[in-house]
């Protein structure tokens, strides 16, 4: 009996040790996640109007003949996949991989890594990669997010692979994070229903709308991700706060019963010690 109450202190400390550690985490990811869903917030609006923008030209201006207008002849794809840089986040990396692996299934692809879980599920899994460069977003500005689009756009236009598609994490609420894929270029991919339709584009371009929209391009693809990276850390703090959260409350209630528990067998420790006693005492 004295040993089983000594595990279960033993036990006790080492679950009140890891709430402290699970604790700890909660408040720091707290503490970033509002900087952080500020910036997401602040970014949204003009993440959203730029992907419409692009689907209204995709639908509208039949006349480019850029390289990223044109139908792809290129079947590979190249994912710009955004994931964490930690653990300890729930379910936030692995359901967007789950996402990823539903949409790339059955094709030819290249992936560009965003976030060190994302390097590390890759090549793990063996998958060509683009470039390691940016393994932490944490740490990418809008300046690696131009990076990345000279860098997408060059391999594009080199004919690397016909289609880029991004996949990341939207910040939906503190509670809440879905994963999404979408396509970025080339154009005809993010046309409805596939086809360009035959309506005339009114605005008239200097010097001449493919220059404009060569030019346009790589800042679009930027502005995009960033807006994904912003998004897509937001959600991971905001995963491993609730994640940290839940795990601090089933410490706690695990520290009840195991103290319940503790208590029970002290006390019959305690009843059968007296008891020794006065069995003892009658037969002096």
């Amino acid at each position: 009996m004295a040993a089983n109450m000594k595990a279960v202190k033993l036990r006790m400390k080492s679950v009140q040790s890891t709430m402290q550690i699970t604790k700890a985490m909660e408040l720091v990811a707290s503490s970033k996640l509002r900087k952080a869903k500020e910036r997401a917030e602040t970014c949204y609006p003009y993440f959203a109007e730029l992907h419409e923008t692009l689907k209204t030209i995709a639908n509208g201006n039949t006349e480019f003949t850029s390289v990223y207008a044109k139908e792809a002849k290129n079947d590979k794809y190249c994912y710009i996949v955004m994931a964490g840089d930690r653990g300890l986040a729930g379910g936030y990396n692995s359901n967007l991989f789950k996402a990823f692996e539903t949409e790339s299934a059955g094709q030819d692809y290249v992936v560009l890594p965003i976030g060190k879980k994302a390097v590390e599920y890759f090549k793990r899994m063996h998958v060509e990669i683009l470039t390691e460069e940016f393994a932490e977003i944490s740490e990418i500005s809008v300046s690696g997010c131009f990076e990345i689009a000279k860098l997408l756009c060059k391999e594009f236009s080199e004919g690397k692979f016909g289609h880029i598609k991004l996949c990341y994490t939207k910040f939906v609420s503190m509670l809440t994070q879905q994963p999404e894929v979408f396509s970025l270029l080339p154009l005809t991919d993010l046309a409805e229903d596939g086809k360009v339709s035959d309506r005339k584009d009114l605005i008239l371009y200097e010097p001449d709308s493919n220059t404009v929209f060569d030019a346009i391009v790589p800042e679009y693809l930027a502005g995009l991700i960033y807006g994904g990276v912003c998004e897509g850390f937001a959600s991971e703090l905001a995963a491993r706060r609730t994640a940290m959260d839940a795990a601090t409350k089933n410490a706690g209630e695990m520290i009840e019963k195991l103290n319940l528990y503790y208590n029970r067998a002290r006390q019959a420790s305690i009843t059968q010690e007296i008891t020794e006693i006065v069995a003892g005492a009658e037969e002096l």
